[in-house]
């Protein structure tokens, strides 16, 4: 955050309780020292047990000075509101755990997925930008792998696609996104766009 100048956050949107997507958790507290007010933190009921373990400091009635402030809000799988903005979550398998992915406006982010139902994909249809993962070319149990997340971007036709969750094995950015569809490529730490 601190390397891309990231200064305030509204709200923090968890697809699942895997610590590498929730492990920099704790750093909300420079938000909390600046906003002077607990942290937003939205997630389905199947995330929260791996966040209250994790962060058991967190939540305790007598919190841990210093500790986050957060204020977990459980989601079900349905639209809902912050700020005046509408957040439609989009559930997916990873392996045999739940995950949530996020549209906002024509912005879908959907990661660890390996497979997902058409009812839930009609939710991205239309978007503009879709990132989800693809963990390396080789398939794997529990994450689709590149030519099914290429496949997957493709069926909902977005102006753009990036993929993202890439391990070491996928190979060298530059030589798999010259493999790559014209309007897909891999994604990169510092990304940005915006999102209508």
């Amino acid at each position: 955050m601190l390397l891309n100048k990231i200064s305030h956050l509204d709200a923090i949107l968890v697809t699942h309780g895997h610590k590498d997507h929730v492990g920099g958790l704790d750093d909300v507290r420079a938000f909390n020292f600046l906003s002077k007010k607990p942290m937003d933190v939205f997630l389905g009921k199947f995330a929260e047990p791996d966040l209250i373990r994790e962060f058991h400091y967190a939540f305790e009635e007598e919190r841990y000075p210093g500790s986050p402030n957060i204020k977990l809000n459980i989601i079900e799988n349905s639209p809902f509101r912050f700020n005046g903005i509408e957040i439609i979550p989009i559930k997916a398998q990873h392996y045999k755990s739940e995950v949530f992915g996020y549209r906002i406006g024509d912005f879908c982010y959907l990661t660890d997925l390996k497979t997902i139902s058409e009812e839930e994909m009609d939710k991205m249809r239309g978007a503009k930008i879709i990132t989800i993962s693809g963990l390396r070319k080789k398939e794997h149990i529990s994450h689709l792998n590149l030519s099914q997340a290429v496949s997957l971007i493709q069926e909902l036709n977005p102006e753009r696609g990036d993929i993202t969750h890439i391990s070491h094995l996928m190979g060298l950015h530059e030589k798999v996104n010259q493999e790559l569809p014209e309007n897909i490529s891999l994604a990169y730490d510092g990304l940005t766009f915006i999102c209508n």
